[in-house]
């Protein structure tokens, strides 16, 4: 086993890059003696790790994490953004093409929201990307029923509070009117549970279709339903500020993307 003074990465680090906690909460997993390191329970996060150690957590082999990747993905509506669903329902990871490794998502959308999924293997790039700091807008195209009167969603670009929950201003585009219902295109740095829709509501609207269409400076464009483009690890690494790009990987091997069995609703 590595010691404390021995280089490698501490071991709270490496829980957090597999997915299994954040560092601080890896930490308390280590403390209640759930993780092993080469067969012996170990109870202090003070210790250093290498790629040939062997990580288990509640008996369970940790795999070496691969560099950070990053996916995007189109989500269909109907499908769960969690790994497992005690309703039975269909979700995000039930749908995704083999050659995938495993995967978390950054943020969720829920079930009957569509569009851009961001999907790492990466635990710690997962949290980062998810923390209002990084100031990242995320765009999201919405219908509702019914016209607006002028001036009806100035309330959500100064900030609103729902239920006891503060929302921060939104940036709020007015777009079209097709038939009974209307387009707006909403921006947002937060990603709080349903905020769309409960702002929206707040206003005495119903939302009927929801589409995120951009994550920061990642993009939805012409990614069709279900299907899954990894970005390239030069651009993930200059939107990430990383001083060097990631080694480079073996490329996974090529697969054409499983269709989602949930077919889209035709809507105008």
């Amino acid at each position: 086993m590595a010691d404390e003074t021995s280089k490698g990465d501490r071991i709270a680090k490496v829980l957090a890059r597999a997915g299994i906690a954040s560092r601080r909460d890896s930490e308390k997993l280590i403390t209640a003696g759930r993780v092993k390191v080469n067969g012996q329970k170990i109870l202090s996060p003070a210790l250093n790790v290498h790629p040939y150690d062997k990580i288990e957590f509640d008996d369970n082999l940790i795999e070496a994490a691969e560099e950070a990747r990053l996916w995007l993905y189109n989500k269909p509506a109907g499908l769960v953004t969690s790994a497992r669903d005690e309703k039975g329902r269909e979700t995000v990871f039930d749908n995704l093409p083999d050659h995938l490794p495993r995967v978390m998502s950054v943020g969720r959308l829920d079930l009957n929201s569509e569009g851009l999924l961001l999907l790492t293997n990466d635990g710690a790039l997962k949290r980062t990307m998810e923390l209002p700091s990084t100031g990242w807008t995320r765009r999201y195209r919405v219908r509702i029923k019914g016209y607006p009167r002028e001036g009806a969603f100035e309330p959500l670009t100064r900030g609103i509070t729902v239920d006891g929950e503060r929302f921060q201003p939104m940036t709020i585009q007015l777009d079209r009117q097709t038939g009974a219902n209307f387009w707006l295109t909403i921006g947002l740095t937060e990603g709080k549970n349903r905020e769309v829709r409960r702002a929206i509501e707040y206003l005495g609207f119903t939302v009927n279709r929801l589409i995120r269409i951009s994550y920061g400076p990642f993009q939805l464009r012409e990614l069709k339903y279900g299907e899954v483009e990894e970005v390239k690890r030069r651009i993930l690494a200059d939107q990430m500020g990383w001083k060097t790009e990631p080694k480079v990987m073996p490329k996974a091997p090529k697969a054409s993307i499983r269709k989602t069995r949930v077919k889209p609703k035709t809507r105008s």
